[in-house]
């Protein structure tokens, strides 16, 4: 069996590989990227992903990064996990592959103007607004998509949950937090309530808990604003 560890971070978007481990069910051990102090961007990461950004995989020593490819892999080298719908029909598959680069290409970016507005300004309070306000309106109506997608249907395959979940969940819970208006998007409040019942997810939840108060103990924690 192959020996895994993810280098994460408490609400970043290394939750999603961290559930499709956990969905898996294999030992794994996680390493704790402090970003408050760019520990990303610290010669010692750079080693492991130049990229200088999470998550990043690292599988018998050898470093696998982008969640479209962690996803891709774990879900076809474990089958059985039902990380995606199973298939063998290549149009299918690329539409998975087309479902988890809509998260990570279009989404994710949305996200991080939304809840990290900071990344593109310098240091105005009125640009910081500005940004996230930007930020809101453009992603209101990708999740208006994404909430009549599931209109009627309780994942993003319909009755079969998948890691596309996952990764809709952290999306929504990372603009919830810092206060975006849900009342327009039932079905995604809904969807939200679902999975955090979810073993995997109560699990990954717990190990950012820990993760959170480590931080809190080394004054390297940023909280959600």
């Amino acid at each position: 069996m192959p020996e895994y560890m993810l280098f994460t971070s408490p609400g970043a978007c290394s939750r999603v590989p961290t559930v499709a481990l956990e969905e898996i069910g294999v030992p794994f051990t996680t390493q704790l990227v402090r970003t408050k102090i760019n520990q990303q961007k610290s010669p010692e990461y750079l080693k492991i992903n130049p990229k200088g950004k999470g998550p990043a995989l690292v599988i018998d020593g050898e470093t696998l990064t982008e969640n479209v490819a962690i996803l891709s892999y774990l879900a076809r080298v474990y089958p059985d996990a039902g990380l995606l719908p199973a298939t063998s029909d290549p149009l299918k598959l690329a539409h998975q592959v087309s479902d988890l680069a809509f998260f990570s290409g279009t989404v994710h970016p949305h996200v991080t103007r939304v809840a990290m507005p900071m990344k593109f300004i310098a240091d105005a309070d009125l640009s910081f607004d500005l940004v996230r306000s930007k930020g809101t309106a453009d992603i209101n109506s990708v999740m208006a998509m994404i909430n009549a997608r599931l209109d009627g249907q309780p994942w993003w395959y319909g009755d079969e949950w998948s890691i596309v979940d996952a990764y809709l969940f952290w999306t929504w819970w990372r603009i919830c937090v810092v206060g975006f208006p849900q009342e327009a998007f039932p079905n995604l409040r809904d969807h939200a309530a679902r999975i955090v019942e979810r073993p995997s997810v109560a699990r990954t939840m717990e190990r950012e808990r820990v993760m959170i108060e480590e931080l809190k103990s080394e004054g390297n924690y940023r909280e959600p604003r």
